[in-house]
Protein backbone atom coordinates (compact mmCIF):
# COMPACT_ATOMS: atom_id res chain seq x y z
CA UNK A 1 0.00 0.00 0.00
CA UNK A 2 1.49 2.88 -0.99
CA UNK A 3 1.78 5.90 1.62
CA UNK A 4 0.52 9.08 0.89
CA UNK A 5 3.26 12.56 0.74
CA UNK A 6 3.02 14.21 3.97
CA UNK A 7 1.72 17.67 3.51
CA UNK A 8 3.45 20.57 5.44
CA UNK A 9 1.52 22.34 7.75
CA UNK A 10 1.10 25.59 6.43
CA UNK A 11 -0.45 27.55 9.42
CA UNK A 12 2.13 26.80 11.79
CA UNK A 13 5.24 28.17 9.05
CA UNK A 14 2.50 31.44 9.34
CA UNK A 15 3.40 31.30 13.09
CA UNK A 16 6.81 31.17 12.92
CA UNK A 17 7.08 33.78 9.93
CA UNK A 18 4.54 36.64 12.67
CA UNK A 19 6.76 35.76 15.10
CA UNK A 20 10.19 36.69 13.31
CA UNK A 21 8.24 39.79 11.84
CA UNK A 22 7.42 40.63 15.03
CA UNK A 23 10.74 39.87 17.03
CA UNK A 24 12.33 41.94 14.17
CA UNK A 25 9.43 44.82 14.14
CA UNK A 26 9.91 45.15 18.20
CA UNK A 27 13.92 44.94 17.65
CA UNK A 28 13.68 47.79 15.45
CA UNK A 29 11.56 49.62 17.83
CA UNK A 30 13.66 49.01 20.41
CA UNK A 31 16.45 50.36 17.98
CA UNK A 32 14.75 53.46 17.41
CA UNK A 33 13.43 54.40 20.51
CA UNK A 34 16.39 53.20 22.93
CA UNK A 35 18.35 56.06 24.57
CA UNK A 36 21.47 54.25 23.56
CA UNK A 37 20.82 53.95 20.12
CA UNK A 38 19.41 57.67 19.95
CA UNK A 39 20.58 59.48 16.13
CA UNK A 40 20.92 63.00 17.95
CA UNK A 41 24.26 64.53 16.72
CA UNK A 42 26.28 66.76 19.50
CA UNK A 43 26.13 70.41 18.93
CA UNK A 44 30.01 72.42 18.50
CA UNK A 45 28.76 76.05 20.00
CA UNK A 46 30.90 78.87 17.90
CA UNK A 47 30.71 81.27 15.71
CA UNK A 48 32.48 80.26 12.02
CA UNK A 49 34.92 83.09 12.27
CA UNK A 50 36.78 84.12 15.83
CA UNK A 51 39.41 86.47 16.77
CA UNK A 52 42.47 85.22 18.31
CA UNK A 53 45.59 86.88 20.19
CA UNK A 54 47.26 83.05 20.31
CA UNK A 55 47.99 84.22 24.00
CA UNK A 56 44.77 83.12 25.70
CA UNK A 57 42.97 79.72 24.59
CA UNK A 58 39.81 79.62 22.15
CA UNK A 59 36.58 78.61 24.49
CA UNK A 60 34.69 75.78 21.88
CA UNK A 61 31.53 74.28 24.21
CA UNK A 62 30.42 70.88 23.30
CA UNK A 63 27.03 69.62 23.78
CA UNK A 64 24.94 66.62 23.53
CA UNK A 65 21.80 65.17 25.06
CA UNK A 66 23.25 61.54 26.06
CA UNK A 67 26.82 61.90 26.55
CA UNK A 68 29.65 63.07 24.71
CA UNK A 69 32.60 60.10 23.85
CA UNK A 70 35.53 61.64 21.82
CA UNK A 71 36.70 64.90 20.21
CA UNK A 72 39.85 65.87 18.11
CA UNK A 73 41.32 69.14 17.14
CA UNK A 74 42.77 70.13 13.80
CA UNK A 75 44.55 73.41 13.56
CA UNK A 76 46.10 74.45 10.04
CA UNK A 77 47.76 77.76 8.60
CA UNK A 78 46.62 77.10 4.98
CA UNK A 79 49.61 74.64 4.36
CA UNK A 80 50.17 72.49 6.91
CA UNK A 81 47.93 70.24 9.94
CA UNK A 82 48.44 69.75 13.00
CA UNK A 83 46.27 67.77 15.87
CA UNK A 84 46.37 70.15 18.74
CA UNK A 85 43.96 68.10 20.35
CA UNK A 86 42.15 64.45 20.87
CA UNK A 87 40.88 63.07 23.44
CA UNK A 88 37.52 60.79 25.45
CA UNK A 89 35.07 62.22 27.65
CA UNK A 90 34.53 60.56 30.75
CA UNK A 91 31.14 58.44 30.92
CA UNK A 92 27.45 60.76 30.45
CA UNK A 93 29.60 64.25 30.34
CA UNK A 94 26.94 65.97 28.47
CA UNK A 95 28.72 69.51 28.10
CA UNK A 96 32.48 70.16 28.24
CA UNK A 97 34.12 73.53 27.24
CA UNK A 98 37.70 72.87 25.49
CA UNK A 99 40.41 75.04 26.14
CA UNK A 100 42.41 75.93 22.88
CA UNK A 101 45.81 76.58 22.88
CA UNK A 102 48.35 77.53 20.42
CA UNK A 103 51.02 75.05 19.80
CA UNK A 104 54.40 75.17 21.09
CA UNK A 105 55.20 73.25 18.01
CA UNK A 106 56.79 75.04 14.99
CA UNK A 107 55.48 72.92 12.44
CA UNK A 108 52.86 75.84 11.69
CA UNK A 109 53.71 79.06 10.35
CA UNK A 110 54.02 81.78 13.15
CA UNK A 111 53.36 84.86 10.96
CA UNK A 112 49.81 83.44 9.59
CA UNK A 113 47.23 85.71 9.93
CA UNK A 114 44.12 83.38 9.05
CA UNK A 115 44.06 79.72 10.61
CA UNK A 116 41.77 76.95 10.58
CA UNK A 117 40.91 75.04 12.86
CA UNK A 118 38.30 71.75 12.47
CA UNK A 119 36.46 70.47 15.26
CA UNK A 120 35.20 67.02 15.33
CA UNK A 121 33.19 65.64 17.85
CA UNK A 122 31.21 62.42 18.41
CA UNK A 123 28.72 61.58 21.47
CA UNK A 124 28.30 58.00 23.19
CA UNK A 125 25.09 56.64 21.29
CA UNK A 126 25.32 52.78 19.59
CA UNK A 127 23.87 54.10 16.48
CA UNK A 128 26.21 54.27 13.29
CA UNK A 129 27.02 50.44 13.70
CA UNK A 130 28.00 51.46 17.25
CA UNK A 131 30.03 54.40 16.35
CA UNK A 132 27.95 57.18 17.49
CA UNK A 133 26.80 60.50 15.95
CA UNK A 134 29.25 62.71 14.88
CA UNK A 135 30.03 66.65 14.18
CA UNK A 136 32.37 68.54 12.22
CA UNK A 137 32.40 72.05 12.19
CA UNK A 138 35.15 74.43 10.11
CA UNK A 139 36.12 77.76 12.22
CA UNK A 140 38.16 80.33 10.62
CA UNK A 141 40.62 82.23 12.81
CA UNK A 142 41.91 86.11 12.27
CA UNK A 143 45.32 86.24 14.43
CA UNK A 144 44.93 89.37 16.14
CA UNK A 145 48.04 89.68 18.80
CA UNK A 146 48.06 93.63 18.47
CA UNK A 147 47.15 95.53 21.33
CA UNK A 148 44.46 99.10 20.96
CA UNK A 149 46.34 102.23 20.76
CA UNK A 150 45.47 104.13 23.61
CA UNK A 151 46.83 107.85 24.94
CA UNK A 152 45.61 110.65 27.17
CA UNK A 153 44.30 113.50 25.75
CA UNK A 154 43.51 115.50 28.93
CA UNK A 155 42.36 115.25 32.48
CA UNK A 156 42.25 116.50 35.83
CA UNK A 157 45.24 117.50 37.59
CA UNK A 158 44.63 115.49 41.15
CA UNK A 159 42.00 113.67 42.93
CA UNK A 160 41.05 114.07 46.53
CA UNK A 161 39.90 111.50 48.55
CA UNK A 162 36.03 111.40 48.19
CA UNK A 163 36.26 113.43 45.40
CA UNK A 164 35.97 113.75 41.70
CA UNK A 165 38.13 113.77 38.54
CA UNK A 166 37.21 114.21 34.49
CA UNK A 167 39.34 112.31 31.79
CA UNK A 168 39.65 112.58 27.82
CA UNK A 169 41.03 109.81 26.34
CA UNK A 170 41.87 107.94 22.45
CA UNK A 171 41.40 104.26 21.91
CA UNK A 172 41.72 102.69 18.68
CA UNK A 173 41.35 99.05 17.46
CA UNK A 174 40.02 97.66 13.96
CA UNK A 175 37.82 94.98 16.23
CA UNK A 176 37.81 97.17 20.09
CA UNK A 177 35.13 95.71 22.16
CA UNK A 178 35.36 97.55 25.49
CA UNK A 179 36.78 101.28 26.93
CA UNK A 180 36.73 102.10 30.83
CA UNK A 181 38.74 103.63 33.12
CA UNK A 182 39.72 101.44 36.34
CA UNK A 183 39.39 103.63 39.34
CA UNK A 184 39.53 102.39 42.61
CA UNK A 185 38.18 98.84 42.25
CA UNK A 186 35.61 100.00 40.27
CA UNK A 187 35.44 100.23 35.86
CA UNK A 188 34.02 103.64 35.16
CA UNK A 189 31.90 103.66 31.82
CA UNK A 190 33.41 106.19 29.17
CA UNK A 191 30.95 108.00 26.75
CA UNK A 192 32.11 108.48 23.15
CA UNK A 193 33.38 112.14 22.76
CA UNK A 194 33.02 114.64 19.61
CA UNK A 195 35.00 112.06 17.06
CA UNK A 196 35.37 108.42 16.26
CA UNK A 197 37.99 107.12 18.55
CA UNK A 198 37.84 109.55 21.64
CA UNK A 199 36.18 108.86 24.99
CA UNK A 200 35.30 111.13 28.40
CA UNK A 201 34.66 109.88 31.63
CA UNK A 202 33.96 111.33 35.01
CA UNK A 203 35.57 109.19 37.42
CA UNK A 204 35.12 108.94 41.66
CA UNK A 205 37.56 108.28 44.68
CA UNK A 206 35.25 106.34 47.16
CA UNK A 207 35.65 108.75 50.27
CA UNK A 208 36.02 105.15 52.62
CA UNK A 209 39.51 104.26 50.69
CA UNK A 210 42.56 105.90 51.36
CA UNK A 211 44.46 104.54 48.36
CA UNK A 212 43.61 104.99 44.80
CA UNK A 213 45.05 104.10 41.42
CA UNK A 214 43.85 104.73 38.12
CA UNK A 215 43.79 103.40 34.81
CA UNK A 216 42.37 103.65 30.91
CA UNK A 217 41.60 100.09 29.72
CA UNK A 218 41.02 99.27 26.29
CA UNK A 219 40.55 95.48 25.48
CA UNK A 220 39.41 94.28 21.88
CA UNK A 221 37.81 91.09 20.38
CA UNK A 222 40.43 89.44 20.13
CA UNK A 223 41.36 89.77 24.38
CA UNK A 224 44.46 92.30 23.66
CA UNK A 225 44.25 94.61 26.00
CA UNK A 226 46.14 97.43 26.94
CA UNK A 227 46.10 99.73 30.21
CA UNK A 228 48.07 103.23 30.89
CA UNK A 229 47.93 104.87 34.08
CA UNK A 230 46.37 108.37 34.70
CA UNK A 231 48.93 110.48 36.39
CA UNK A 232 46.88 112.25 38.90
CA UNK A 233 48.51 114.25 41.78
CA UNK A 234 46.70 112.14 44.80
CA UNK A 235 45.48 113.84 47.94
CA UNK A 236 44.30 111.96 50.98
CA UNK A 237 41.47 114.05 53.00
CA UNK A 238 40.57 112.71 56.56
CA UNK A 239 36.87 112.95 57.52
CA UNK A 240 35.10 113.94 60.68
CA UNK A 241 34.41 110.70 63.18
CA UNK A 242 31.16 111.84 65.37
CA UNK A 243 30.20 110.35 68.41
CA UNK A 244 25.89 109.93 68.95
CA UNK A 245 23.62 109.05 71.77
CA UNK A 246 20.88 107.01 70.26
CA UNK A 247 18.38 108.68 73.13
CA UNK A 248 15.01 106.73 74.12
CA UNK A 249 13.33 109.71 72.74
CA UNK A 250 15.19 109.22 68.99
CA UNK A 251 14.52 105.53 68.96
CA UNK A 252 11.06 105.19 70.28
CA UNK A 253 10.43 108.74 67.73
CA UNK A 254 11.84 108.40 64.02
CA UNK A 255 13.26 105.01 64.28
CA UNK A 256 9.99 103.56 65.61
CA UNK A 257 8.23 105.38 63.05
CA UNK A 258 10.21 104.77 60.19
CA UNK A 259 10.45 100.46 61.42
CA UNK A 260 6.70 100.80 61.72
CA UNK A 261 6.18 102.48 58.13
CA UNK A 262 8.23 99.47 56.31
CA UNK A 263 6.64 95.42 57.10
CA UNK A 264 10.29 94.29 57.09
CA UNK A 265 10.90 95.88 60.49
CA UNK A 266 7.65 96.24 61.79
CA UNK A 267 7.89 93.57 63.98
CA UNK A 268 11.18 94.32 65.70
CA UNK A 269 10.40 95.65 69.46
CA UNK A 270 13.81 95.52 71.00
CA UNK A 271 14.86 98.93 70.81
CA UNK A 272 18.31 98.39 69.88
CA UNK A 273 17.75 96.17 67.08
CA UNK A 274 15.52 98.84 65.91
CA UNK A 275 17.49 100.97 65.49
CA UNK A 276 20.22 98.82 64.09
CA UNK A 277 17.95 97.44 61.64
CA UNK A 278 16.65 101.09 60.19
CA UNK A 279 20.35 102.69 60.39
CA UNK A 280 22.36 100.11 59.09
CA UNK A 281 19.66 97.66 57.01
CA UNK A 282 16.95 99.81 55.83
CA UNK A 283 19.85 102.33 55.24
CA UNK A 284 22.14 100.16 53.52
CA UNK A 285 18.92 98.91 50.84
CA UNK A 286 18.16 102.80 50.53
CA UNK A 287 21.13 103.55 49.50
CA UNK A 288 21.48 100.31 46.61
CA UNK A 289 18.47 101.87 45.25
CA UNK A 290 20.48 105.12 44.27
CA UNK A 291 23.37 103.42 43.28
CA UNK A 292 21.95 101.49 40.82
CA UNK A 293 19.87 104.39 39.94
CA UNK A 294 23.46 106.84 39.28
CA UNK A 295 25.28 104.06 36.89
CA UNK A 296 23.77 105.17 33.54
CA UNK A 297 25.97 106.39 31.35
CA UNK A 298 24.98 107.49 28.09
CA UNK A 299 26.42 105.46 24.61
CA UNK A 300 25.64 108.49 22.61
CA UNK A 301 28.03 110.82 21.47
CA UNK A 302 28.84 113.51 23.49
CA UNK A 303 29.59 116.54 21.98
CA UNK A 304 29.74 119.24 24.61
CA UNK A 305 28.98 119.53 28.38
CA UNK A 306 28.27 122.13 30.54
CA UNK A 307 27.98 122.65 34.73
CA UNK A 308 27.52 125.34 36.55
CA UNK A 309 28.52 125.38 40.25
CA UNK A 310 25.49 123.64 42.32
CA UNK A 311 23.32 126.07 44.76
CA UNK A 312 20.51 124.17 45.95
CA UNK A 313 18.92 125.92 48.63
CA UNK A 314 19.07 129.60 48.66
CA UNK A 315 20.35 131.70 52.17
CA UNK A 316 20.85 127.96 53.53
CA UNK A 317 23.75 127.18 55.94
CA UNK A 318 25.04 123.60 56.29
CA UNK A 319 24.22 121.53 59.39
CA UNK A 320 25.92 118.09 58.48
CA UNK A 321 29.36 117.71 56.38
CA UNK A 322 29.63 114.75 53.65
CA UNK A 323 31.56 111.43 54.61
CA UNK A 324 30.86 111.67 58.43
CA UNK A 325 31.61 108.14 60.35
CA UNK A 326 28.78 108.21 63.01
CA UNK A 327 29.05 105.90 65.46
CA UNK A 328 25.64 105.60 67.65
CA UNK A 329 26.16 104.80 71.65
CA UNK A 330 23.50 104.47 74.01
CA UNK A 331 23.73 105.67 77.23
CA UNK A 332 27.53 105.71 77.12
CA UNK A 333 30.19 105.35 74.54
CA UNK A 334 31.50 101.94 75.24
CA UNK A 335 28.31 100.90 74.79
CA UNK A 336 27.77 101.43 70.87
CA UNK A 337 24.70 99.68 69.03
CA UNK A 338 25.01 100.84 65.50
CA UNK A 339 27.56 102.65 62.66
CA UNK A 340 26.68 104.59 59.72
CA UNK A 341 28.08 106.87 57.47
CA UNK A 342 26.63 110.39 55.87
CA UNK A 343 27.08 110.37 52.51
CA UNK A 344 25.38 113.58 51.31
CA UNK A 345 25.84 117.33 52.61
CA UNK A 346 22.78 119.10 55.16
CA UNK A 347 21.43 122.66 54.30
CA UNK A 348 19.03 124.16 56.11
CA UNK A 349 17.52 127.42 55.82
CA UNK A 350 13.99 128.76 56.36
CA UNK A 351 11.13 125.57 56.93
CA UNK A 352 9.62 124.12 54.01
CA UNK A 353 11.99 126.23 51.47
CA UNK A 354 11.87 125.60 47.89
CA UNK A 355 14.53 123.49 46.47
CA UNK A 356 15.92 124.36 43.20
CA UNK A 357 17.85 122.50 40.02
CA UNK A 358 21.07 124.09 39.45
CA UNK A 359 21.46 122.28 36.44
CA UNK A 360 18.96 120.90 33.96
CA UNK A 361 18.74 117.43 33.53
CA UNK A 362 16.21 114.03 33.38
CA UNK A 363 14.13 112.96 37.08
CA UNK A 364 15.60 109.24 37.56
CA UNK A 365 13.26 109.23 40.95
CA UNK A 366 10.81 110.99 42.47
CA UNK A 367 9.19 108.87 45.38
CA UNK A 368 9.57 107.62 49.16
CA UNK A 369 12.94 106.21 49.61
CA UNK A 370 13.29 104.86 53.46
CA UNK A 371 15.36 106.82 55.55
CA UNK A 372 16.02 109.78 52.53
CA UNK A 373 12.41 110.14 52.97
CA UNK A 374 10.66 111.65 49.96
CA UNK A 375 13.88 111.95 47.57
CA UNK A 376 13.73 113.02 43.77
CA UNK A 377 17.28 111.99 41.60
CA UNK A 378 18.68 114.01 38.99
CA UNK A 379 20.48 112.92 35.75
CA UNK A 380 22.55 115.70 34.65
CA UNK A 381 24.61 113.97 32.03
CA UNK A 382 28.34 112.23 31.68
CA UNK A 383 27.45 109.84 34.52
CA UNK A 384 26.69 112.82 37.26
CA UNK A 385 23.35 112.37 39.78
CA UNK A 386 22.29 114.42 42.53
CA UNK A 387 19.77 113.79 44.97
CA UNK A 388 17.89 115.78 47.24
CA UNK A 389 16.28 113.73 50.45
CA UNK A 390 13.85 114.49 53.44
CA UNK A 391 11.62 116.33 50.94
CA UNK A 392 8.11 117.62 52.49
CA UNK A 393 6.47 117.62 49.02
CA UNK A 394 7.94 117.15 44.90
CA UNK A 395 7.25 119.22 42.37
CA UNK A 396 8.57 116.76 39.43
CA UNK A 397 7.87 113.65 38.88
CA UNK A 398 10.12 110.39 37.28
CA UNK A 399 10.27 111.36 33.36
CA UNK A 400 10.64 114.67 33.58
CA UNK A 401 13.01 117.12 32.03
CA UNK A 402 13.92 119.74 34.36
CA UNK A 403 16.22 123.21 33.54
CA UNK A 404 18.58 124.63 35.29
CA UNK A 405 16.78 127.22 38.38
CA UNK A 406 13.63 125.08 38.27
CA UNK A 407 12.16 124.20 41.76
CA UNK A 408 11.82 120.44 42.10
CA UNK A 409 10.74 119.96 46.00
CA UNK A 410 10.47 121.69 49.19
CA UNK A 411 12.71 120.65 52.31
CA UNK A 412 10.57 118.78 55.19
CA UNK A 413 11.66 116.05 57.79
CA UNK A 414 10.54 112.33 56.00
CA UNK A 415 13.14 109.79 56.34
CA UNK A 416 15.39 110.06 58.99
CA UNK A 417 15.46 113.20 59.87
CA UNK A 418 14.92 115.07 63.15
CA UNK A 419 14.42 118.70 61.77
CA UNK A 420 13.44 120.35 58.31
CA UNK A 421 16.68 120.43 56.01
CA UNK A 422 17.80 119.55 52.26
CA UNK A 423 19.72 116.11 52.87
CA UNK A 424 21.95 117.16 49.34
CA UNK A 425 23.84 114.48 47.70
CA UNK A 426 26.32 113.60 44.69
CA UNK A 427 26.80 110.93 42.89
CA UNK A 428 29.36 110.09 39.63
CA UNK A 429 28.55 106.49 38.24
CA UNK A 430 27.07 105.18 41.69
CA UNK A 431 29.75 106.63 43.83
CA UNK A 432 28.87 109.27 46.53
CA UNK A 433 31.44 112.36 45.79
CA UNK A 434 32.25 115.30 47.85
CA UNK A 435 29.36 118.20 46.82
CA UNK A 436 31.76 120.94 48.36
CA UNK A 437 33.96 120.31 45.11
CA UNK A 438 30.08 121.24 42.92
CA UNK A 439 29.58 123.90 44.79
CA UNK A 440 32.94 126.10 43.87
CA UNK A 441 32.58 127.45 40.74
CA UNK A 442 36.68 127.87 40.28
CA UNK A 443 37.07 124.04 41.19
CA UNK A 444 34.83 123.03 37.86
CA UNK A 445 36.50 125.87 35.82
CA UNK A 446 39.95 123.97 36.90
CA UNK A 447 39.03 120.50 36.97
CA UNK A 448 35.90 120.52 34.14
CA UNK A 449 36.15 123.30 31.94
CA UNK A 450 39.85 123.32 31.32
CA UNK A 451 40.13 119.62 30.68
CA UNK A 452 37.26 120.06 27.98
CA UNK A 453 38.95 122.93 26.54
CA UNK A 454 42.19 121.16 26.12
CA UNK A 455 41.01 118.05 24.58
CA UNK A 456 39.01 120.13 22.43
CA UNK A 457 41.95 121.77 20.51
CA UNK A 458 43.92 118.34 20.59
CA UNK A 459 41.07 116.72 19.03
CA UNK A 460 40.69 119.63 16.48
CA UNK A 461 44.08 119.08 15.21
CA UNK A 462 44.59 122.80 16.44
Amino acid sequence: MRRRPRTRKKGGSKIVSLLLLLGLAIGAGYLYTSPKFERVAPQIHSSDRLLWNRKEPLKIKLTDNIGLKHFELILSDGKKRLIIGRGDFTTSVKEQTLLVKYPKSKVLDVEAKELTLQVSVTDSSLWNLFEGNHTQKQITIDVDYKRPNVNLVAHSNGIRQGGSALVVFQAEDEHLKEVYIEAGGRKFKAQPYKKAGFYVALIAWPFQQSNFGAKVVATDEAGNTHRITIPFYIQNHTYKVSWIRASDKFINGKISQLAASNPAYASIHDPIAKLKAVNETMRLKNEELIHELSKRVATTTLNHWKIKKFYPLKNSMKVASYGDERHYYYESKDQEVSRSYHVGYDLASTRMAGIKASNGGVVVYAGENGIYGNMPMIDHGLGLYTLYGHCSQLLVKEGDRVKAGETIAKTGVSGLALGDHLHFGILVQGVEVRPVEWFDGGWIRSNIDSVFSEADRIIAGE
